[in-house]
């Protein structure tokens, strides 16, 4: 009998890497090299040697063996295969990163072996090798959400006065401008990069709390790597105080992370900050997309996403040209706020350590910052090379026969004959016109009620949607200047 033969290429056998095959949001885009595998391996040696440097900068360990451990923090050295399957036997990674990396250091220098993760804890570890992958990959995702604003504004500015159809509940409304519309998303967009550059100046903190937060295994190596004796003195006291404090300003200069007030294995915040901003990130990025896809419709034809030779295809239909971009950043939309609700869930944690809510968190968090990296730079692409069609704007906004307006001769109206009986006079006639494909001019033209209420040519200025678009570019003007109320500047 002929041994079965496995044709897969290596690349997609058991153990490859995650090529975002079922993600195409964020296949490929710069964020994945942030929050891959060894970019995780990388920030978790870099919290290692961060530790051993702090460590040295107080004497508790010699300078030496900081040198050592630091130029042995290299993703490469380590098999990051090894350490997952391994992580199987201990819940966590870092046991079997902690061993791999001392045997490293150990070839280069075994007396600087000794000094490997002292004190330390695999929490302290994982949670800032966390915290550093997060803040480089919330970093891509500001960057980018800094891009796509200043597109949103270019949009808002071009499209001051192009009028629109405003829609609510899917149907006409009221005429708006597209400036407006789009000075919106640039609001949501600026909302979300303040979201995000809080969390990356000062928002993150470094993990150092010790096997159950209480520092013990830090201050215990706190004497120049001298046992600390018991004692329960004031001026104990006093001495481990300002250990701990040196060490923490020490470890935040080394990470470049922020101190936090107290040690966090079991208080979540740090994380759950995470997860809000990037549902707020990506929720912000669907708005922009549903619009665009509202307004992509073939019936609608407002819009259009850069063209991309190839860009859209059907594999059925030739004439087909999707809008894939609005379409990748909708399914982020949709998926990192329900990670998110995970991650929050997580704060649920029980004692001092989770067995269990802190394992939880690893996949979503590095999802949600996958998912929002990749969202960002698509919107980047998509808002600045957004085709906007105001021909077909105009014709959409004639639609409805002049309609649109009649909340406006409704106002005229009202009072010449009183709001109530100007409103039923409009209901009437737009009825009467959806019903026979008559303009509202025609129908109101002919009911007894309004004979002499119009000057000459009157109804068909008032009629005409572009002119009534409201306080649309004042406030446009407002939004992209900075202002918080529109100005009572005349409209240009």
């Amino acid at each position: 009998m002929t041994a079965h033969r496995d044709h897969r290429p290596e690349a997609f056998r058991p153990g490859a890497v995650d090529a975002g095959l079922l993600s195409p949001v964020r296949a490929g885009t710069p964020v994945e090299a942030v929050v891959s595998d060894i970019a995780w391996l990388q920030a978790m040696l870099d919290a290692e040697a961060a530790l051993a440097r702090a460590q040295a900068r107080l004497g508790t360990l010699p300078g030496a063996a900081a040198k050592a451990i630091t130029s042995c923090a290299r993703a490469e050295l380590i098999d990051p295969v090894a350490i997952a399957r391994g992580a199987r036997e201990t819940a966590n990674p870092v046991v079997g990163l902690v061993a791999a990396f001392t045997e490293v250091v150990a070839a280069q220098d075994p007396d600087a072996a000794d000094y490997v993760h002292r004190g330390s804890t695999s929490q302290d570890i994982l949670d800032t090798g966390t915290m550093l992958v997060a803040d480089r990959a919330l970093r891509v995702v500001h960057r980018d959400l800094h891009r796509v604003a200043e597109a949103c504004a270019g949009l808002a500015a071009e499209h001051r006065d192009t009028a629109m159809a405003g829609r609510t509940l899917a149907l006409h409304a009221v005429p708006t401008t597209f400036g407006l519309k789009a000075a919106g998303w640039r609001r949501l967009v600026v909302d979300a990069a303040e979201r995000v550059g809080r969390l990356i100046d000062g928002g993150l903190p470094f993990s150092l709390g010790g096997a159950a937060g209480t520092l013990a295994g830090y201050l215990q190596y706190g004497s120049a790597g001298d046992t600390v004796p018991h004692d329960t003195s004031a001026s104990h006291d006093d001495e481990q105080a300002d250990y701990v404090d040196r060490l923490a300003d020490a470890y935040a200069a080394e990470t470049g992370l922020a101190r936090p007030v107290l040690p966090w294995h079991s208080l979540r915040t740090p994380v759950a900050d995470i997860a809000a901003v990037t549902a707020f990130v990506t929720g912000a990025l669907g708005k922009i997309a549903v619009d665009v896809q509202s307004l992509s419709r073939t019936e609608v034809g407002e819009v259009a996403e850069p063209s991309v030779a190839g860009r859209g295809a059907s594999s059925a239909m030739p004439h087909k040209r999707n809008p894939v971009l609005a379409t990748l950043l909708r399914s982020a939309a949709l998926q990192v706020p329900v990670m998110a609700a995970g991650l929050t869930q997580c704060l649920v944690s029980e004692d001092e350590r989770s067995a269990g809510a802190w394992h939880a968190e690893w996949a979503l968090l590095r999802e949600c910052l996958r998912l929002t990296g990749g969202a960002t730079h698509t919107a980047v692409e998509l808002t600045e090379g957004l085709l906007v069609h105001p021909d077909r704007m105009l014709a959409n906004l004639g639609l409805t026969g002049g309609r649109i307006v009649s909340e406006r001769i409704v106002a005229v109206l009202a009072p010449r004959l009183g709001k109530r009986a100007a409103r039923e006079i409009l209901t009437r006639a737009s009825a009467e016109a959806a019903r026979t494909g008559r303009a509202l001019a025609a129908v109101l033209a002919e009911i007894p009620e309004l004979s002499g209420h119009f000057e000459d040519g009157e109804l068909t200025v008032l009629l005409d949607p572009t002119h009534y678009t409201g306080a649309a570019g004042t406030l446009v003007d407002s939004a992209l200047t900075g202002n918080s109320t529109p100005s009572t500047t005349t409209e240009r």
